[in-house]
């Protein structure tokens, strides 16, 4: 089998460690079939999609909506190449499965209209399919409505033409869209579980997510329900396109 690559750019080698090893985990993948690429460290490869049976995109720090002038160098890098990359994976309609920052970058690629008129503090929320959701093959044994893990200070106001939308939340248009067949990007976290979440929660606890009182608050509204449809996503995006 053709390995998948993971794409990356957190910083801190917990969190990033960690949702390394949750994809291994939804995913069912080995390491070896599992290539992962931490881009705040260094320059995005070449990518030979041949050699590829598909690439996930994992959440990150950066925000697309940013002023250019707030933006690190890093950034600026890693925005550019993602650019370069969509070329090449939209054109081909290739597999790819962006999730949260990885929505961003798909929905600049497309045109779409990214701001902070729909955030959500990191929570549980019902994801709610589209009569075009409920259909596709990626969402295939996952109920109507589900619960799903989300943390994001900017998202999607509005699609472009090229996008099919997916999945809603009641506080956020866009959780969930598709463009081609086979080029997905998710506002929540397909990878996380409860134990993911909480290291995450307390990684970024300064990262203006939630007031710095609202700790406790934070992982409480978290442990409120079980969360276990949207990690299917990830192995229905393996079993697809294994190749």
């Amino acid at each position: 089998m053709r390995p998948f690559a993971l794409l990356a750019t957190r910083a801190e080698d917990r969190p990033a460690d960690e949702e390394y090893a949750l994809f291994l985990r939804y995913t069912g993948l080995s390491p070896d079939q599992l290539i992962r690429v931490r881009l705040e460290s260094g320059p995005m490869p070449a990518f030979d999609l041949d050699a590829f049976s598909g690439i996930f995109v994992g959440g990150g720090p950066f925000n697309a909506s940013d002023p250019d002038q707030k933006k690190s160098s890093v950034q600026h890098r890693v925005e550019a190449e993602f650019q370069t990359l969509l070329d090449d994976v939209v054109a081909r309609d290739f597999p790819f499965l962006g999730a949260c920052y990885g929505i961003g970058t798909l929905g600049v690629h497309q045109g779409a209209t990214i701001d902070r008129t729909y955030p959500e503090p990191i929570s549980i929320v019902p994801v709610t399919l589209s009569e075009a959701g409920a259909s596709d093959p990626l969402l295939d044994g996952l109920p109507d409505t589900f619960d799903a893990f989300v943390g994001h200070k900017e998202a999607i106001t509005i699609l472009p033409p090229s996008a099919v939308l997916l999945g809603s939340s009641p506080a956020c248009p866009v959780q969930m869209f598709r463009v081609g067949a086979n080029v997905y990007a998710t506002q929540f976290h397909p990878e996380l579980d409860i134990d993911g979440i909480t290291t995450r929660i307390h990684a970024y606890a300064d990262h203006g997510y939630f007031a710095v009182d609202e700790l406790e608050l934070t992982l409480t509204a978290v442990r409120r329900a079980e969360v276990s449809h949207p990690s299917r996503i990830l192995r229905n995006f393996v079993d697809r396109y294994s190749r």
